[in-house]
């Protein structure tokens, strides 16, 4: 389940605008060097300063001489790791802006969303990497997680301060203080909070006795924090790590613009990684998906030395729906767990039917039968009011005959009110107390097909059976022991039912499995056309289905879990931060690791079996259908953390290689690429997007024949010999050369992977590439290919 905030942009609109120039981090007066050091850049050094002031200024100096006064409002100047600024203005005022010289890039802002324990065992964590990091109490000590998101509830025991566990000692956050979130709330474990709301409040009605604070009011941020840092002790992931907290989405909405700001403001703060369970739920229109300036700025912020994790998004199964796009960014899917919460219907036949509801059974622990009723036939007339479609979906109980439903299990059924939104379970759970409901069943419809479900919690028995199958099944028995007139009235109600307990969880399912709703790929390269791109999407596989984590009491989207301190919530929002949170494991164990190569060690040691040792499956548009999996549902593979710590070798990519990536993208303008970068393209490299040194490899159109070639580092203590074998993808004969080859530690080994054509069949193909070492190291690069021609 995945909270979805639409915004509903006036005649103005927000534009981003960026400008050539060096941003404060990389310009030479503040560095000397040209490969970025956060160790040895101090940004709040005179020059740093000076150097951003001026930049501010120039921004002001160019809206003021291009912009008439009174037709523009400056939002945001961006200074740390990109050049420009966000305006809240008109079309035909931005229009001015593109004319001006020295602006690379102006884009109308899109508005984001979000992307909506157990785990710690699944994950094997205890045994594993907390072990070997100190254990539990000393887990991710001194790495600083950048959460941005809906803000944090800092009362939360999640989020309790341990003076032994100190922080890294050169993050420099401040503390946004205000209603709901007063001083102290920066405690230790929450290092630094902030507010992002420039562009929310442009555009929306944002309430400033409750917005203008990190405090979360929705509880999404709480519930990604948690998973991503949270203490241990608390139904949460990792232990030790401590936490920035950028809010740039609110009740009402949220803009690129606030989420571009907090990324500044978290890579100024030197957070050690980033999650982004928010962002842009489309690509940039009218230029390439890489160089949108959403995707830029990520592009900077590894380059200022952040690992960056999003959430891939929630429109899956249906593929190229991912919306974590760039090989610079770690998109994450969702998977279920080896946990279910499950609850049963009891017939009064003896069939016995299941669903889902967090509730408490029925009398006599669900074996005593109560009346079955079907709501519409509980209807009374209302005048002036849909007496029926009120009534079958509960959501009023002027609409329902109070004798008929009192101490009875009511059928509510899934109408057009909750299709589009009008309907809620918290409706259904008021009618149910003030009219006295034994319980209730939330049934499928059959003119709207199987809904998807998540367990939620009910204050007296209920249970939802989203399978049109089970409800045929139990309309049947209702209706053979319904007696009715000649005009269809209801003259005696002889079904009865009863309903089990929801409660307890059960731990015998095959685990992990793609979730229904996580995006799949390929990932997707907007230009003229709509093309798939030559980078794997989603990048990595992990749980993000039937999550506890923290929740803010205040609730303001889901009042079905107002006055909770946790909720059980699935998404892609989910599986980002249990990323973010292995990541962040991974940075203090190897200090000195870039984030690609962070990436590389999570990808190549991924698993693609579950835990009773077969391929994972994936979910599909039928409820309870699976099919096998490919990397474009789970990219690598499945997380696993304690392999990561010890991937053996690692495949690095520098700034330098991503521009070379943009450089050979088709259809790319070459001094696009120089304007928005600042670097220019070295056009005496023949390359292709393939040929980025990613621990993957995907050629979207494959032409006769390909080598590509990867370059691998040993990062391990000791000398290992590695041999290379070939996992066979359709149509397509693969080589690589060298088959083995023997590599000293901080050695890099060029590997070629020829790729040939064999039958063209104009659609992927999945095979692998696995480098075997002889100090047991595997290291697995996925292939994803399109043969198109002999």
């Amino acid at each position: 389940m995945a909270t979805m905030i639409t915004n509903n942009f006036p005649s103005q609109s927000i534009y981003l605008v960026l400008l050539e120039g060096e941003p404060v981090a990389f310009h030479k007066a503040t560095h000397d060097s040209q490969i970025h050091s956060r160790q040895k850049f101090k940004p709040e050094s005179e020059s740093s300063m000076a150097y951003g002031k001026s930049l501010i200024e120039s921004h002001d100096q160019l809206l003021k001489t291009t912009l008439a006064t009174g037709t523009y409002t400056k939002l945001y100047s961006f200074n740390h790791i990109i050049n420009g600024f966000a305006i809240h203005t008109t079309q035909s005022q931005a229009e001015k802006l593109k004319r001006v010289s020295g602006i690379s890039l102006i884009e109308r802002d899109r508005g984001v969303k979000l992307m909506t324990t157990y785990t710690p065992n699944f994950l094997g964590l205890p045994k594993g990497v907390w072990a070997q990091e100190g254990g539990e109490e000393h887990a991710g000590e001194g790495i600083v997680i950048g959460v941005i998101d809906t803000g944090i509830n800092p009362n939360h025991p999640s989020f309790a301060y341990d003076p032994s566990k100190p922080y890294n000692p050169q993050f420099c956050g401040d503390c946004d203080v205000g209603p709901h979130f007063p001083k102290g709330s920066c405690n230790g474990k929450i290092v630094s909070a902030r507010f992002f709301s420039a562009g929310a409040a442009s555009v929306l009605p944002l309430d400033a006795s409750k917005d203008f604070t990190p405090f979360d009011e929705v509880g999404h941020g709480s519930h990604v924090a948690s998973i991503a840092a949270g203490n241990q002790g608390v139904p949460v992931v990792v232990d030790g790590v401590v936490l920035a907290v950028y809010k740039a989405l609110y009740p009402e909405g949220g803009t690129v613009a606030d989420v571009v700001s907090a990324v500044e403001q978290a890579a100024r703060d030197r957070v050690d990684v980033i999650v982004l369970s928010v962002g842009p739920d489309e690509a940039a229109e009218g230029i390439l998906t890489f160089m949108s300036i959403f995707e830029i700025m990520l592009l900077f912020a590894r380059r200022a030395g952040v690992f960056v994790v999003q959430a891939a998004g929630n429109k899956g199964p249906g593929e190229a729906t991912v919306v974590s796009f760039s090989p610079w960014a770690v998109g994450a899917a969702a998977a279920s767990t080896a946990r279910v919460y499950s609850s049963n219907l009891l017939l009064g036949d003896g069939a016995q039917l299941f669903g889902l509801g967090l509730s408490a059974p029925t009398p006599g622990n669900g074996k005593i039968q109560l009346k079955l009723v079907h709501a519409k036939d509980a209807s009374k007339v209302v005048k002036n009011h849909d007496s029926i479609g009120t009534a079958e979906e509960c959501q009023d109980p002027e609409a329902l005959n109070p004798i008929v439903v009192q101490n009875s299990i009511v059928i509510c059924t899934f109408s057009q009110g909750f299709l589009n939104g009008t309907s809620t379970f918290t409706a259904i759970l008021n009618t149910s107390i003030l009219l006295s409901f034994g319980g209730f069943i939330f049934a499928a419809n059959p003119n709207y097909g199987d809904f998807i479900a998540q367990p939620l919690p009910f204050t007296l028995p209920g249970i939802m059976l989203p399978s049109i199958a089970d409800v045929q099944i139990l309309l049947n028995y209702y209706e053979k022991h319904t007696q009715r007139d000649k005009r269809g009235n209801v003259i005696k109600f002889n079904a009865s039912a009863a309903i089990g307990e929801g409660r307890v969880a059960s731990f015998n399912e095959t685990a992990p499995t793609v979730s229904m709703f996580s995006s799949r790929g390929p990932d997707i390269n907007f230009d003229n056309k709509i093309n798939p791109a030559d980078v794997l999407k989603p990048d990595i596989l992990a749980p993000g289905q039937q999550i506890w984590a923290a929740w803010s009491p205040a609730s303001v989207h889901e009042p079905i879990f107002s006055g909770e301190n946790f909720a059980l919530l699935s998404g892609t929002s989910m599986a980002a931060p249990h990323v973010a949170g292995v990541a962040a494991l991974l940075r203090q164990a190897h200090p000195s690791w870039s984030p690609s190569m962070v990436a590389s060690a999570i990808s190549t040691t991924s698993l693609q079996h579950n835990n009773q040792g077969l391929p994972i499956m994936s979910q599909g548009l039928q409820l309870h259908a699976l099919y096998p999996s490919t990397p474009f549902d789970y990219g690598a593979g499945f997380i696993n953390p304690t392999s990561a710590l010890d991937p053996g070798l690692v495949f690095p990519s520098a700034f330098e290689d991503y521009i070379t990536f943009l450089c050979s993208l088709p259809n790319i303008d070459p001094s696009m690429v120089r304007s928005v970068t600042g670097e220019a393209c070295n056009t005496s490299l023949q390359t292709s997007p393939a040929d980025l040194n990613l621990p993957s490899i995907t050629v979207s159109s494959l032409s006769r024949f390909k080598t590509v070639k990867r370059q691998v580092l040993n990062v391990g203590k000791y000398s290992e010999k590695y041999l290379c074998s070939i996992v066979a993808a359709e149509g397509i004969e693969v080589n690589v050369k060298p088959r083995w080859f023997t590599i000293l530690p901080q050695e890099t080994q060029v590997v070629e992977i020829e790729l040939n054509v064999t039958n063209p069949l104009k659609y992927f193909t999945f095979g692998e590439v696995v480098l075997v070492g002889s100090l047991n190291h595997i290291v697995r690069l996925p292939l994803s290919v399109c043969p198109m021609e002999l």
